[in-house]
């Protein structure tokens, strides 16, 4: 039997294959809009994961440093030692600040550590140039993204601090890459005053009393202890919020990132809708621009079957087509995007049996003209 679909498809084909590249570009959008998404998860868990703690201690009453503003003592470090079941304790401190560089400042997110301490946020892996820190003044670990080289200075305060290391993949859970101070350094440029302030303040009467705080208190649990009851425990004698890693990571995707990941939703969805709309309005015009054929075609007797499976099968090859071109076209640009897009296979085939639903649907508006076509038509002229 003769394919109608594929003569029909023949005769129009650069047509077909350009507004099959329009509807693909859509689809791109669509993965590319998912990836985002998957993007914002991974960079949520980056310094969760290269941290490695079991337990968050932060400001009483707070969701910690990643929600908002935590201020604890360094010294409840050492304190956390005493309790049965902790394995290493660390303070460190994080803090939004712009790097100066020559075009523009550059926003980072600071992270300063105990670089003589038993928990290390700097991972090897992510250690593409030059070397941790090894001194605890004026020494600074960059991300890559930042634009800055090993030897390099930036002026921050009232110091200068070299760069003595680059990292890859360091990024902060909105995306700022990551920048890496001694605790003495992140402290005195959270937590320190100019010196006029801290004339002014001590002619209020007001000391400044913030030298030695960090943002949160970081802890490991040894094997076989659990880690909620510890958690627990802290919370009730030290009179501060504690969270387990998992807690914290809730506290990130639930708090932080979950209306950004429903307006992402809400475009994705919008954007499916779009295509299928275009999609079906291809196919109407398609179906229009050969009636008269159909006319005739009815009318030499060839049953409606027919002709709606010519229908169905160029809509649906115009959908396959169109995400074969939607896939090239993300992962050409998705590494041109500032934030981390993450494209991967599951969603990929979750997008095509979408795309396949969506082509179906859209072919009922060209099978509802062919079925109401009149063959006598053929004979109008």
């Amino acid at each position: 039997m003769i394919n109608l679909a594929k003569r029909d498809i023949q005769h129009t084909l650069g047509k077909f294959i350009v507004t099959a590249m329009g509807v693909g570009m859509l689809l791109g959008i669509v993965l590319i809009m998912i990836g985002v998404y998957r993007g914002m998860m991974v960079e949520v868990e980056i310094l969760l994961n290269d941290i490695g703690a079991d337990i968050w201690i932060v400001q009483e009453n707070t969701l910690g440093p990643f929600a908002e503003s935590s201020r604890v003592h360094k010294d409840l470090r050492d304190t956390l030692y005493i309790i049965n079941g902790i394995q290493k304790s660390e303070a460190i401190t994080f803090q939004n600040i712009q790097l100066p560089h020559k075009d523009k400042p550059i926003r980072v997110v600071a992270v300063g550590y105990d670089i003589y301490g038993t928990i290390i946020p700097i991972k090897q892996e992510r250690l593409i140039k030059g070397r941790e820190l090894k001194n605890d003044r004026y020494e600074i670990v960059v991300s890559d993204k930042t634009g800055f080289d090993v030897g390099e200075e930036i002026k921050l305060g009232r110091n200068l601090y070299k760069v003595v290391g680059i990292v890859s993949k360091s990024v902060s859970n909105g995306g700022d890459p990551l920048v890496y101070f001694s605790l003495k350094d992140a402290q005195e440029l959270q937590f320190s005053y100019s010196n006029k302030e801290i004339q002014n303040n001590e002619a209020r009467g007001i000391k400044n009393s913030e030298s030695d705080m960090v943002n949160a208190i970081v802890a490991t649990v040894k094997d076989g202890y659990d880690i909620d009851a510890i958690a627990d425990d802290i919370a009730k004698w030290q009179h501060k919020s504690v969270y387990t890693a998992d807690e914290q990571k809730t506290i990130l995707t639930k708090n932080l990132i979950e209306k950004s990941s429903k307006q992402i939703g809400l475009f994705t969805v919008i954007l499916v809708i779009v295509s299928t709309i275009i999609i079906a309005l291809i196919i109407y015009t398609m179906t229009l621009e050969k009636m008269k054929e159909i006319a005739i075609m009815k009318l030499i007797g060839l049953p409606n079957s027919l002709i709606i499976e010519m229908i169905v099968k160029e809509t649906l090859l115009l959908g396959v087509l169109a995400f074969i071109f939607g896939n090239i076209f993300s992962h050409l640009i998705y590494d041109k995007f500032p934030k981390l897009v993450v494209l991967q296979i599951p969603d990929a085939w979750i997008l095509f049996g979408v795309v396949l639903i969506a082509s179906i649907l859209a072919s009922f508006v060209g099978v509802k003209k062919v079925i109401s076509a009149d063959p006598a038509a053929a004979i109008g002229g």
